[in-house]
């Protein structure tokens, strides 16, 4: 049976981000300014009416803030008799004037405070929320919290099941697009819901002894395509989100709709499950206006997304839940291997491009089939990176998981007049020329067969001087494995008696911004037959290959990855590269020859390295 599950969470922040700005007029900053705090939770109201009146239920998210107003919490428990509403627990809307006298700081972040601070905070909200209501709460959440925090609140507090925990891809691209001042760098995570592990939230668990024991789910659900390469604040089904990306014309806003319906078509590619969110707080509706458009747009704007919502409901179309519903859902629907697959294209810009995003325990990977099937990003996962953050620790602000593939901060294929771009790919040669697939647009298709996603990809036709090659490529993810399998094959040469060069290879790194990394600790390594050629990294370029190899791979002890690739085919030759200084990259793959109608397999696996 096909589900579309939406989590709609709204928070009565009485001090939104940004509002009292706007609200004070130019007027010394005053938090605790009455027509701030009375307008904030005039919105709260608004916005709780507009999901109630389709018939919608919420998970209302009390922030520190709130729990000093009466009136916020009482229109909760009653909201939570009236409607089902479920009352959780926000670690976002800290900043009022009680959080400011005890804590002596203007921080907001969670998870940017020190780890003895966080646990004085979370015992300081939880122990107000208890006070209020008589309870625990059994859902919380923030833009991101880190493992630490979350075994912390799991054992203090183990009613809680559910989390928001992370802001898809807020990382650089955000910061620059807020005049590098939004200090809040998280790339490198699920785009849907996961079971975080102990040790590193973004990586999801693998089994029962790596589960941190909540339910995560994003901070909204962002457009795949146009988050990942541009400022994910603007595409995201939240509809001020839309507004504030100016996707809409006349008040009208047919791409949210589109939205919406896009993440519903992932249930094809989920065993019949997809999954949306709108997480909001009153600062997006203040009666100033928010970017460049009126109040009544803003309210318009979020009245006609819940309407949308609604009538999905009323079709059979969509089951509306709370945060702790929801995770007792996922936890009976999802094994902990079980991936989160997306088959994603372009509903904004008019193009063509298409990607596949794929999420399990082992590894995060997009593959972008405007460049033939390349892999564009790439997470390991498997490594179970422990990455604290907060003041005190390596990472104050970066809760980002690095990365080995990232096309937007370390160049993808297309590149300056000299060096590489980390990236997937493979490249074609006949003749003494040479294509890179990257070059090649295509087009995939998904399918499942028992534990294998099998993303299938339209033929391509690479045209040499005197030789066209149609090509096919071929990807398979298998559950469980850390390995994503390619295979190319020939369907057809116009010259029946010519044979082409394949070169299989993955240019990588690793990092979580565009700033380089110290690789100087690396090690690439080429085997065959129990014997090992080395190149430990130093900036030399350096380069080693091998008739026949087993294998080729790269160890990483920054980011406690081995990165490895091996291969099926005739005449395979392995070999392993070093970068240089300027272009501060290695690469891996392995050469072969191809014939009308033969096949070239290759495999590249991630592990956590010894």
């Amino acid at each position: 049976m096909e589900q579309f599950i939406l989590n709609i969470i709204h928070r009565p922040e009485m001090v939104p981000e940004y509002a009292e700005k706007v609200t004070g007029h130019g007027q010394v900053e005053d938090i605790g300014r009455k027509a701030l705090l009375t307008e904030s939770l005039d919105i709260f109201k608004i916005q709780q009416e507009c999901a109630h009146k389709n018939g919608l239920k919420t998970t209302i998210q009390m922030t520190y803030a709130s729990l000093f107003n009466d009136e916020a919490v009482e229109l909760a428990k009653q909201h939570h008799e009236q409607y089902g509403d479920e009352i959780g627990l926000t670690l976002l809307g800290l900043p009022c004037e009680e959080f400011r006298d005890k804590y002596k700081t203007k921080d907001f972040c969670i998870w940017m405070f020190s780890m003895e601070d966080k646990k004085e905070i979370v015992q300081d909200v939880f122990g107000k929320f208890y006070e209020k209501f008589g309870f625990y709460p059994e859902s919380t959440g923030s833009y991101y919290m880190d493992a630490e925090l979350i075994s912390f609140i799991k054992e203090k507090y183990p009613s809680v099941k559910c989390a928001v925990a992370t802001c898809w891809e807020e990382g650089p691209k955000a910061y620059h697009t807020c005049n590098n001042s939004w200090y809040t760098f998280m790339d490198g995570g699920p785009w849907a819901p996961w079971i975080p592990s102990k040790v590193n939230t973004h990586a999801p668990a693998a089994d029962e002894t790596e589960d941190s024991g909540i339910v995560a789910i994003p901070h909204l659900s962002r457009d795949l395509i146009a988050c990942y390469d541009g400022n994910g604040s603007n595409f995201g089904t939240h509809p001020q989100n839309v507004l504030r990306g100016m996707i809409y014309e006349n008040g009208e806003y047919p791409y949210l709709y589109n939205l919406i319906d896009q993440f519903r078509y992932q249930e094809k590619f989920n065993n019949g499950y997809a999954y949306n969110m709108m997480f909001v707080g009153p600062g997006w509706m203040n009666k100033m206006g928010r970017w460049e458009a009126p109040y009544e747009l803003l309210k318009k704007s979020y009245e006609d997304g819940c309407a949308y919502y609604g009538q999905l409901k009323k079709e059979g179309n969509l089951t509306d839940m709370t945060m702790s519903e929801f995770a007792d859902f996922y936890r009976s629907k999802k094994t902990y291997t079980e991936p989160e697959c997306a088959l994603w294209k372009d509903i904004l810009y008019g193009s063509d491009k298409q990607v596949f995003w794929y999420c399990d325990p082992f590894m995060r990977v997009c593959v972008n089939m405007d460049q033939g099937g390349a892999i564009v990003d790439l997470r390991p996962y498997a490594a179970k990176l422990p990455w604290r953050v907060g003041i005190g620790t390596e990472h104050i602000q970066d809760a980002s998981y690095p990365f080995l593939i990232q096309e937007k901060y370390r160049a993808g294929y297309f590149t300056h007049y000299a060096g590489e771009g980390t990236l997937r790919s493979a490249k074609v040669c006949c003749n003494g020329e040479e294509v890179d697939l990257c070059l090649c647009r295509t087009k995939a298709h998904f399918t499942q067969e028992g534990k294998n996603r099998i993303l299938t990809l339209n033929p391509v036709d690479i045209e040499f001087q005197d030789t066209t090659v149609t090509l096919q490529t071929i990807l398979t993810f298998t559950e469980g494995s850390s390995t994503v399998k390619t295979e190319r094959k020939v369907l057809n040469i116009s010259n029946p008696d010519a044979e082409v060069t394949i070169n299989e290879y993955i240019t990588a790194c690793y990092g979580t911004t565009e700033y380089t990394e110290d690789m100087s600790s690396l090690i690439l390594r080429a085997e065959k037959d129990g014997k090992c050629e080395q190149i430990p990294y130093e900036y030399k370029c350096r380069e080693y290959s091998k008739e026949g190899a087993d294998s080729v791979s790269c160890t990483l002890p920054p980011i406690e990855t081995l990165v490895s690739m091996i291969c099926e085919g005739r005449d395979k030759i392995g070999y392993i590269k070093e970068g240089y200084a300027f272009s501060p990259m290695f690469t891996l793959g392995y050469t072969g020859k191809l014939c009308n109608k033969e096949v070239f397999t290759t495999w590249l696996n991630l592990e956590k390295a010894d």
